[in-house]
């Protein structure tokens, strides 16, 4: 357990954010040089019955799971087992119809291959049958040749990793996720993809903030269905889901995602040169998918949210619909997360956390 004064600052902002009604359930956990300083938890793990939240409990998170997968496919490149610029169809040979032949690994970190949004024929009914959506993604004509353009592979980059890594190593993401990360960090019970049946009982219930969500584009002319780009309370609870390996979303503790980024900072899972190559330039552009400015690193979005512009902040890591949020920073030596139990359509939540956690450092420089 932290104790500092961090620590205390964080969990009493926390506390009032339950207090008065603004949120549910948070968790807070950030490693700074390899110290945990802060591990901070308030609320409940599930509102109908009060039961507690800890530090301990998962929380299915949307995208914060899309960190996961990315680390795991850097794991891959640092074991040998397949390298960036590998063709996907050296794996995946029936990949490579319709203009897909020349897609690499790197298009699929950098979010380039042009599949953001799942085949329509896969809906959230589908999602779980691994082999269904693997054979609908190979068999898809691409939006844009791979490469070419950048815009959010939502669901389908868990998919495109997670069978990458099947086909290299004959495993699925689930196992190796507990091999390569959660078994040797000691955090096994606080990162799943697919979490086992015994542990559904543990896990934290979503529940979805009543106000009103912002529209999105008509549903004819948006490239993602809406089950891909708006994150629903009722998807997150439902248990074919969550014993589903579906690596662009985990249920997570804070802890663990922020103990995943500290052994990748600290050089305890890959090469401890790496961090700064993980916050590398790959690929610039606007997003096709929600029309913002996309900086990518492989597997990673560069820079903090909410950071100033004069900070050049090269953190790394992906927020998830909702409202979560995981990123390891090599420059201030900072790895965060932060997980909630209310879904909600903006990151007021975390961006207040992470400016407290600014204030402190700059205090301690």
């Amino acid at each position: 357990m932290a104790t500092s004064g961090i620590q205390d600052r964080i969990q009493r902002h926390i506390d009032t954010l339950i207090e008065t009604g603004a949120e549910t359930g948070v968790q807070v956990a950030v490693y700074h040089h390899g110290a945990l300083i802060v591990d901070a938890v308030a609320g409940t793990a599930d509102p109908a019955t009060g039961r507690p939240l800890t530090s301990g409990t998962p929380i299915f998170s949307f995208s914060t799971g899309k960190n996961v997968a990315a680390v795991l496919a850097h794991l891959l490149v640092e074991g040998g087992l397949i390298d960036y610029d590998t063709l996907v169809t050296d794996l995946w040979p029936e990949f490579g119809v319709h203009g897909k032949a020349t897609a690499t690994l790197r298009h699929v970190l950098t979010h380039t291959v042009g599949l953001p949004a799942m085949p329509r024929q896969i809906t959230p009914r589908e999602l779980p049958d691994w082999a269904r959506v693997c054979e609908a993604l190979a068999a898809a004509e691409p939006r844009w040749p791979p490469g070419t353009a950048v815009g959010y592979h939502s669901y389908t980059f868990g998919h495109l990793v997670g069978e990458l890594a099947r086909r290299a190593t004959g495993r699925p993401m689930r196992a190796l996720l507990r091999e390569w990360i959660t078994a040797p960090l000691a955090i096994e019970g606080q990162l799943y993809f697919a979490a086992p049946k015994e542990s559904l009982a543990g896990l934290a219930r979503l529940e979805q903030q009543t106000r009103q969500w912002p529209a999105g584009p008509d549903e004819d002319a948006a490239i993602l269905a809406p089950w891909e780009s708006r994150p629903s309370a009722g998807f997150g609870n439902d248990e074919e889901i969550l014993r589903a390996d579906i690596p662009s979303v985990a249920s997570a503790t804070a802890h663990g995602l922020a103990a995943m980024f500290n052994a990748v900072l600290q050089g305890e899972l890959l090469d401890s040169a790496r961090p700064a190559d993980l916050s590398a330039l790959a690929f610039e552009g606007t997003d096709r998918v929600f029309g913002n400015p996309s900086r990518m690193a492989l597997g990673f979005p560069i820079g903090r949210i909410g950071a100033p512009a004069e900070e050049n902040s090269v953190a790394f890591g992906w927020p998830g619909g909702g409202g979560s949020y995981a990123y390891a920073d090599p420059v201030r030596g900072v790895a965060f997360a932060l997980t909630k139990t209310r879904l909600v359509p903006n990151f007021d939540t975390a961006l207040s956390v992470t400016a407290i956690l600014a204030d402190h450092l700059a205090g301690t420089r």
